[in-house]
Formats: structure tokens, C-alpha cells, sequence
């Protein structure tokens, strides 16, 4: 007998260990176990030949009875036709670039052919089938096969279905579970199969209703021992002591909110009472503020910061750019005014300064900077990762900003944090929408608070979509709209997802990679690049007017001039990458043009669309795009340009991304531990989880009494599958 944590070859042999692990990365029974079937295909409901409807998926048995390979007319390679019969009817199979299909499929061969149902010629037929023989040296596979549910799994052309279904029949056989991670208590309440049932079920059933009652288990799985962490982790920060921070009459806060030119939000408001009771517990506050492009989250934490320099101690502000160091920088000054000028002449009687950390200061700034944080005469710290360097000292560090989380790993995170004598109060800020289930995995060690509220006079954005591909001549009109608006005195940006035509710019500042649905043609089009772009829009549409380049390769003193200069408006036309994406605040950018739009994702559309319509004037953004029609990037982009509601883009954008995206596997290299468990269709089961995951934390903070799930919970995270957890 074998238990899940197991090696392969010790329950399937060598040859069929080594198959799998170079294939799908399986080692271990466990693993190969929680492979699951991607689909299920009937058995004994086998269609007849001569009753196949085009777009059904069908399961048929047949006799090979012509096998021909076929040079292709408008590309290389060669595909494989093979006419299959079943006595009655005919159809014909189609292997395209898989000419090694030839020597296996032989005259006379009997087979299992599964596939959708298409017309080519007015004749059916199933392109790149799965293919199961039905040969004589295989006892019994005959009646095995047409009975029941055939299980159809993510394989590769090397290791097929098939091989796959026979390894797990093995392991199947031999495996030992012996505990259940998820408590009895736990399956009772919610009429859950045991996990042994459960396995052997998802493998092999023989009805529909068991593979749902196998898969609604073992999304149980996946989501509860995920939960169990996050509740740990969330006991393990109530229990850590902090400084309380409460607030202080007469102080820096009351002078802020006094001087504020603008009232405040309702939403803003009851965020900040939210945080400011965080604060006054003797605990590190742990919080998630996410809100609307333009939703006021910065005043929101700079009424925290103050607070906390209130109380006499410091607060750090992380940034994942210069350019948005910088902006926040300017930003809190300008904000606070005379608040900010301590030591100065005209400073306010009540006040603090302001420094700003970053890597490319001139050593003067940098060392004058360095001493008022670790003096403490700087309240407030803003800088890039420079912050996190060891000879970076604080006075009191009590509270942590983070913004754009995901964009830092939780490492650097607890390496601002480990820079407090006591664990610092923690609040981290997303532009980025994020659907409830995301929050209560993604970051389910955070409370929550949302800011959905615009502030008052803030102008509606309108977004089109611009489809050079089969409306070329709208590009014109696009740059006519442009010229129309710097004529009555405004600003306009133009996106790009490169910085040079020549050079993969992704790292530099540029935008996503082309998306995985993009077509051939749009895969060889070059992308718009800014050095190339620039120059051709002031040579040409946009002659005469005032037009400057921004992107990652520039100095960071250049970057910053130029946006000095932008923000003065002393430039008409900023030509940028999407170092503008986020953070950037210019009331009188109206427009924004972004080339090449379906090149990049829902949520970074709708973060660069944000940086127009921040003043009383309307603001316009323009996707242009040759994409084509009904095609899923056009569905993304006619997404984003139907609604401006941040969450609604969420979903949208989890619906067409793999859930390992959402959750940071992919960035961290490794796939996500998510199989079954979808964040949008199973949300019932997530809050479910949740519940009973806290409630078991609540009561065996250590899990004493439940060793099996110790075990899956250390699989989690010694394994780093939980890496997503951490935003990666």
C-alpha cells in the first residue's frame, strides 16, 4: 500500500514514473491523484457515424479504413486524414502536424475517437481527436471502455489521456488514505464525500452526479486548507503586540483636515474611522484599502500617516516606481503645505517634513534624507524599494504604506516592516479592482476596506474603442480629436506598449505581453513603440504641438522633468509607456490614446484610463487596436469600454485569465494550487470555507487535533505553492 505522499515509482514502475514527471512535473501519488480530468466523455452512448451533428462532441467506435498524409497547401507540414466507418457511416479524422500518426493507425484497427463534430467539404469530421486503439492484446478493454464515463485529462503528445486514466487506475488500486484532512464535523455539515470516495469517484465514475459530488469535495480541499492558512496567519497577527496610535487633539490631523480645500467623502470618511480604530489596537493593523482610480485612497492614507506622526511616531510610504515615489511625494507636500515645512521658513507652528527615498538621488539629498528619517524629523518616509536597504534607519517606524501591492513581494513587505522596534501597523492600497473572492484568498490575511465613491466635481471618463484593422480612416478622426482638445487647453497622453520597436521592452517600462488569444497576423504586427511613435506624430497629425517621450530606459531626473513639465502644462502630448499607469495626477489630461490596446489586460486598461477626467473637464479614452471583430481581445476592449465600474472589469478580466494569473503562480514560476476550485463560480464554497477555517483556528489555534490537515497544510507552504497567497 501507498500513501499520497508516496513516489510514483513505487506504485507504477520506472518507465511510467519518469513519463509523468518529465510530462506533467508529477512525482509523488498525491500529485498524480489530484490530476484531475478535464472533462468526462460518455461511454456506451457512442454516437453513430451517420447521426453525428456538426458542434456536438461525440465518442465514437470505428474501424480504420484509409490512412493518408497530405502535404498542406498554405503552411508547412503535413496533416494526416484517416476515414474511419462504423459499418453505417463514415467520417473522416484530421491530424494536423502530427505525422507520426500515420505509423500507428493502421488499416483494420479498431478505435475510440473523441472530438467535436465539424463540416469541411460537406463531410463530418474530427480534427485532432483523442484517439484510444482497442487492440487484441487488450483483455477486457473492450467492455471496460463502453461502460460508464470516460475521464479525459491534460496531457501532453508524448504521455495521452489514456496512459494517464491507466497510472491513476494503478495508483487507484494500491493507495492507502488512511486520515481525511478535512474534519468529520466539517464533511457532515456539508454533505461531503470522504477524500478516499472522493478520488476514486472524480477517476471513475459512471454518472454525471458522481463527478459532481467527487469535484464539489475536493473544491473543499483546495479552498479550506487555504482558508486554515490565512486564519493562522490572521491569529498569528492578533497576537503579535503594536503601539497603539490614536489620535491627538490639536495636532497635525486636525490641522490637515482643516486646511483641506475639498470635503471629504462619506466613503473616505468611514474608511478612515475604519483604520483609525485599527490604529488604536494594541495589534498591528493588517488592511487592505482598495478603491476606484480616483477614489481619494492617498488622502485616505495620508490622514493614517498623520495620525500616526501624531502619536509620535513615523510613517513609510512604498512605491513601486520612481515616478510614483516622486508623485506621492509632491502630492503630501502639496497637501500639507506649510505642515510639511518643519524647521522652515513659513513653516506651520504644528508640522512635520517630508522625505523622499529613491534610488538615483544625488548623494547630498540622499544623505540629508537619510537623517531626518532616522531622526525622526521626517514623519513621513516616501521612497521605492530603495527603502528597504539595511543602512535605511527609522526613529519609530509605525505604520507601513504600501501601494499597488501587487507589485511587491511579501519579503519586501516584512523587510520594511522588520525596520520597527515592534511590529508597525501595515496598510496596503490597490488601484487594482478585486473581486470578493479574490480578497478572501489573494488576500485574506487583510481586513478589507473599499472606496467606490468619486469625489464631488470629479468629470465622467468615455471610453471608445478605435478598430484601425476595419475602420482605418477612425485613426484620423482620433488624431483630429486630439488636436481639438489641446486646442482648448488641454492635455493628452498616448500609450504605447513598447519603448523601441527593436528591443523586448517588457522589463523597461513597457506593457504586457501579447495575449495568448492574439492570431497569427497580430503576432508578427510590430507593436507601437514610443521612440518610433513620437517622432512620427510631430512630423505628421500632431505637427506643431508640444509633444514629449516618458518610458523606463530615461534617467530618473529626466523622468521626472518631463513630468514636471507635463504637470505645469507645458507639454501638450505626452508619448509614454505605462510608467503613467498609476499614481500619475494631472487635472488637465483629458485624453488618453492607448495603441495596440488589446495588448494589454482589463484591469491596466482601466488603471491607464484613470489618469484622464481627474479635473472638472470631461475625459476621453481611446483603445486602438486592429484587432479584429468577434475576436476575444475586441471582447475584452468592447468590455472595458462598456461600463467604468472597477468591479464589474474585475470579473470580466478573472472570467478571461486563468485563475493561476489572478493569483501570482505564473509570476512566481510556479502553477497554481488552485485544480478545480474557480474564484467566481465557487464563491459560495470560499465564504463557506472561510467560516469554518476561522472557526477551527479560533478553537485549536495549532491544529492539535487535526493531523491530517497539519499535513496538507505544510504541503501548502513548505512546497511554496502558497506563493500566490503572497502576491509573488
Amino acid at each position: 500500500m501507498a500513501g499520497l505522499d508516496a513516489r510514483l515509482r513505487d506504485a507504477v514502475g520506472d518507465k511510467t514514473a519518469k513519463a509523468l514527471e518529465k510530462g506533467l512535473g508529477l512525482e509523488t501519488v498525491g500529485e498524480l491523484l489530484r490530476h484531475y480530468p478535464r472533462r468526462y466523455a460518455e461511454r456506451g452512448v457512442l454516437t453513430p457515424l451517420n447521426e453525428l451533428r456538426p458542434d456536438d462532441y461525440v465518442t465514437v467506435m470505428a474501424e480504420i479504413a484509409k490512412v493518408d498524409v497530405i502535404p498542406m497547401r498554405n503552411r508547412r507540414g503535413r496533416m494526416v486524414k484517416v476515414a474511419v466507418t462504423d459499418g453505417a457511416g463514415k467520417l473522416t479524422l484530421t491530424f494536423f502536424n502530427q505525422a507520426w500518426r500515420a505509423n500507428h493507425l493502421n488499416v483494420g484497427q479498431r478505435g475510440l475517437f473523441a472530438g467535436k463534430v465539424g463540416v469541411f467539404r460537406g463531410q463530418r469530421q474530427l480534427t485532432n481527436p483523442q484517439t484510444q486503439l482497442l487492440d487484441e492484446d487488450d483483455t477486457g478493454l473492450d467492455s471496460e471502455m463502453l461502460t460508464g464515463l470516460i475521464p479525459v485529462y491534460p496531457a501532453t503528445a508524448q504521455l495521452p489521456t489514456w496512459n494517464i486514466a491507466r497510472a491513476v487506475r494503478t495508483v487507484l488500486d494500491v493507495v492507502d488514505i488512511d486520515e481525511d484532512p478535512l474534519p468529520e464535523e466539517v464533511r457532515s455539515r456539508h454533505d461531503l464525500l470522504p477524500l478516499r470516495e472522493a478520488l476514486r469517484l472524480v477517476h471513475q465514475p459512471d454518472t454525471r452526479e458522481q463527478v459532481s459530488r467527487a469535484q464539489r469535495r475536493l473544491k473543499w480541499d483546495e479552498a479550506f486548507v487555504l482558508q486554515v492558512v490565512l486564519a493562522q496567519r490572521r491569529a498569528a497577527a492578533s497576537a503579535q503586540p503594536a503601539v497603539p496610535r490614536r489620535q491627538v487633539l490639536g495636532g497635525l490631523l486636525e490641522a490637515f483636515d482643516d486646511q483641506l480645500p475639498f470635503t471629504l467623502t462619506s466613503g473616505q470618511r468611514d474608511v478612515s474611522a475604519q483604520i483609525f480604530d485599527d490604529l488604536a489596537l494594541p495589534h498591528p493593523m493588517h488592511r487592505l484599502l482598495q478603491g476606484e482610480v480616483g477614489s481619494g485612497k492617498t488622502v485616505v492614507a495620508l490622514r493614517a500617516m498623520l495620525l500616526v506622526v501624531d502619536s509620535g511616531g513615523q510613517a513609510a510610504l512604498l512605491a513601486p516606481t520612481e515616478v510614483l515615489a516622486q508623485q506621492h511625494a509632491r502630492t503630501i507636500a502639496a497637501l500639507l503645505g506649510p505642515l510639511a515645512q518643519a524647521g522652515q521658513l513659513g513653516g506651520a507652528e504644528v508640522a512635520t517634513r517630508v522625505a523622499l527615498l529613491t534610488g538615483s538621488q544625488s548623494a547630498a539629498a540622499r544623505r540629508a534624507n537619510l537623517l531626518d528619517a532616522a531622526s525622526g524629523a521626517a514623519g513621513i518616509v516616501v521612497g521605492t524599494h530603495a527603502l528597504l536597504q539595511e543602512h535605511v534607519q527609522f526613529a519609530d517606524l509605525g505604520l507601513v504604506v504600501v501601494d499597488e501591492q501587487h507589485r511587491f513581494g511579501v519579503e519586501q513587505r516584512d523587510a520594511l516592516r522588520a525596520k520597527a522596534e515592534t511590529p508597525p501597523h501595515v496598510l496596503v492600497m490597490t488601484a487594482t479592482p478585486i473581486p470578493r473572492t479574490v480578497a478572501m484568498t489573494v488576500y485574506g490575511d487583510l481586513e478589507t476596506s473599499m472606496l467606490t465613491e468619486l469625489p464631488v466635481g470629479r468629470a465622467p471618463i468615455q471610453t471608445t474603442v478605435v478598430p484601425v484593422g476595419d475602420k482605418p480612416q477612425w485613426l484620423d478622426r482620433a488624431w483630429q480629436r486630439v488636436r481639438e482638445e489641446v486646442e482648448a487647453g488641454r492635455q493628452v497622453y498616448v500609450v504605447c506598449p513598447r519603448i523601441s520597436g527593436d528591443v523586448d521592452d517588457d522589463d523597461a517600462g513597457g506593457g504586457r505581453p501579447l495575449p495568448d488569444d492574439a492570431d497569427e497576423e497580430g503576432a508578427r504586427r510590430p507593436p507601437a513603440a514610443v521612440t518610433e511613435l513620437a517622432p512620427q506624430l510631430a512630423e505628421g497629425p500632431l505637427a506643431g504641438l508640444r509633444l514629449e517621450m516618458l518610458h523606463g530606459r530615461m534617467t530618473p531626473d529626466a523622468k521626472d522633468d518631463v513630468m514636471q513639465r507635463f504637470g505645469r502644462g507645458d507639454v501638450d502630448v505626452l508619448v509614454a509607456t505605462t510608467v503613467i499607469e498609476v499614481g500619475v495626477d494631472v487635472a488637465n489630461a483629458t485624453v488618453m490614446a492607448v495603441m495596440d490596446a488589446d495588448r494589454f489586460g482589463v484591469s491596466q486598461l482601466h488603471q491607464l484610463r484613470g489618469r484622464v477626467g481627474r479635473g472638472s473637464h470631461p475625459g476621453l479614452c481611446l483603445l486602438v487596436t486592429a484587432a479584429p471583430p468577434d475576436t476575444p481581445a475586441r471582447e475584452r476592449l468592447d468590455g472595458v469600454a462598456a461600463t467604468l465600474d472597477g468591479v464589474e472589469l474585475a470579473r470580466l478580466d478573472l472570467e478571461q485569465r486563468r485563475e493561476g494569473d489572478v493569483l501570482g503562480a505564473v509570476q512566481s514560476g510556479r502553477r497554481s494550487s488552485l485544480k478545480l476550485l474557480r474564484l467566481l463560480r465557487d464563491e459560495d464554497i470560499i465564504t463557506a470555507a472561510r467560516k469554518e477555517a476561522t472557526a477551527l483556528v479560533d478553537a485549536d489555534p495549532t491544529l492539535s487535533r487535526h493531523s491530517a490537515l497539519v499535513v496538507a497544510v505544510r504541503e501548502l507552504v513548505e512546497t511554496e505553492r502558497a506563493d500566490f497567497l503572497e502576491k509573488a
